[in-house]
């Protein structure tokens, strides 16, 4: 059972948001579609019948899009990692993507994010900016 943190509330970005819509909208097509047949479920993602996604199909997916992308192979639990990491460079306060990542404690952060070189240098700048003020 997910914790509260796990079910809640997020704020997507406009784009991602639309996209989930296009989503639904095809899958309100695939319902129509597949009638009586349909397994009706709480999941967002699933066959054109309705069912959960197979976790082989799935991963092989994963692997098809990585490749496609032409990016280092990861494990598709690795873009928890990049999503920590990213918002982090974006400059996002460390309450805040533990809020967006669902992460109860700064334990579960640490072990997520990653502190990047540019993450350090613009912490260094910021710095030299505030005390300094030079960059």
């Amino acid at each position: 059972m997910k914790s509260r943190a796990g079910r809640r509330g997020i704020r997507l970005p406009d784009q991602l948001f639309d996209l989930l819509m296009e989503h639904e909208a095809t899958q309100a097509d695939e319902r129509e579609l597949a009638g009586d047949l349909w397994y009706e479920s709480d999941f967002m993602f699933t066959q054109p019948n309705g069912k959960p996604l197979a976790p082989r199909s799935d991963h092989n997916e994963w692997k098809a899009l990585l490749a496609e992308a032409d990016v280092r192979d990861a494990r598709l639990h690795d873009a928890r990692h990049t999503a920590a990491t990213v918002l982090l460079l974006l400059g996002v306060p460390l309450p805040a993507v533990m809020d967006i990542m669902g992460w109860s404690n700064s334990k579960i952060a640490k072990r997520y994010s990653h502190v990047t070189t540019t993450i350090q240098n613009s912490s260094a700048s910021q710095v030299n900016t505030l005390l300094w003020g030079t960059k």
